[in-house]
């Protein structure tokens, strides 16, 4: 059965450093916690492509700060747990249950990094927040194209895996490029005219391409086996939100590189890429929230029969972000309002199961319950 581990949920950053100087209890930390990274990232990229109220601007800017402290935490807290921990870093990697959660630290780079150009600008200054955003572009490009190889071909050739294994998480895999390619259109501004915002505005569709038709292969997969070997455990139900992920990061990415392409390529191309944003996002988008309805009815089942607070919690957020920031690119495309007003309800959804989703993983740390093996707190 592919598992996601109670626990992999973030620890609030003076917690992780508690931790990180007691290498015990870094035993059992996986890769899945950079998805509170995400998560919180993602609040402040959704929020600032709203309408501007007042207060929302300062409310964003703090929850960016938080996400970049966290990243730091979090990534101290896993470098210490590879020094010490060596033989639990294998062990992940051959978990098919914990491999593809791998792909959250390259997507907790860029998603720090996109808030930082989007919200963090006001406080670094432009020319900072855009070295800043490029460092980490750059890293989390890099480190998420070699996972997405590289946890693929371990799922090819050394995981075990059956109809019955699929899930969710295995989308988590081929994300990454995906997010890159909605990152990166925020830079292309910023290079020299010509070859370099050429390359890298091509070079982002070609992420898309990459992740898109990779995540076509596996949603099949992951349909079939809710369909034919019924649904996941309750504790697990969170993660069927995850397929929100590459449909509203994918809407997005076109949005965004439709916004800048006048600035790298010539106007016929411009056009084009203006009405694929809409011709693909429209439908995309449909499908979208068909999934976020049936995800939030299965959330709602879970929850009424007693699903537990876990890591999984943290699917409900960055998926969601996802289609925020999608429904208000659409918005800026077709003029709609009702696209504008999808986002505004969409992120009202968000920052509430943000706020529910930290409450929980607070209290899970300060009982210490968070710092226990998995394995032993499912025998007890």
């Amino acid at each position: 059965m592919v598992i996601i581990t109670r626990s992999g949920t973030p620890r609030a950053p003076h917690v992780m450093r508690t931790a990180a100087a007691r290498p015990s209890a870094l035993r059992h930390l996986g890769p899945n916690w950079y998805g509170a990274v995400m998560g919180t990232a993602i609040v402040a990229s959704a929020g600032a492509t709203l309408p501007r109220v007042p207060g929302l601007r300062t409310a964003l800017t703090v929850v960016w700060a938080l996400s970049a402290v966290m990243l730091a935490a979090v990534v101290t807290a896993r470098v210490a747990h590879w020094v010490h921990h060596r033989d639990q870093v294998r062990a992940h990697l051959l978990d098919p249950g914990v491999a593809p959660y791998y792909g959250c630290f390259p997507m907790a780079l860029l998603s720090v990094g996109g808030a930082t150009l989007a919200v963090g600008r006001d406080v670094l200054g432009e020319h900072t927040a855009v070295v800043v955003d490029a460092v980490l572009f750059s890293a989390g490009t890099a480190i998420g194209l070699t996972v997405t190889t590289t946890i693929l071909y371990l799922m090819l050739v050394r995981h075990r895996l059956g109809p019955a294994d699929a899930s969710p998480a295995w989308v988590l895999t081929v994300i990454p490029p995906m997010v890159a390619s909605a990152v990166g259109p925020a830079l292309v501004p910023y290079l020299p005219a010509g070859q370099p915002r050429e390359a890298l505005l091509l070079g982002c569709y070609a992420m898309f391409g990459l992740s898109l038709l990779a995540t076509l292969t596996l949603l099949p997969l992951v349909f079939g086996r809710l369909m034919l070997h019924g649904l996941l455990p309750l504790a697990l139900t969170p993660a069927v939100f995850i397929v929100l992920g590459p449909l509203g990061q994918s809407t997005t990415a076109v949005g965004q590189l439709a916004d800048v392409a006048h600035t790298a390529v010539g106007h016929s191309y411009t056009r084009a890429l203006s009405a694929f944003a809409v011709v693909y996002g429209v439908p995309v988008m449909g499908f979208a929230l068909l999934w976020l309805a049936l995800s939030v009815l299965l959330a709602v089942r879970a929850l009424r029969r007693g699903m537990p607070f876990s890591m999984s919690w943290w699917a409900f957020t960055f998926p969601i972000g996802t289609c925020v920031t999608a429904t208000a690119g659409l918005a800026r495309h077709t003029g709609l309002d009702a696209f504008q007003w999808l986002a505004v309800g969409l992120f009202t959804l968000l920052v509430l199961l943000w706020a529910v989703t930290w409450s929980g993983t607070l209290r899970g740390l300060i009982s210490g319950a968070l710092l226990t093996d998995p394995a032993a707190a499912q025998r007890a």
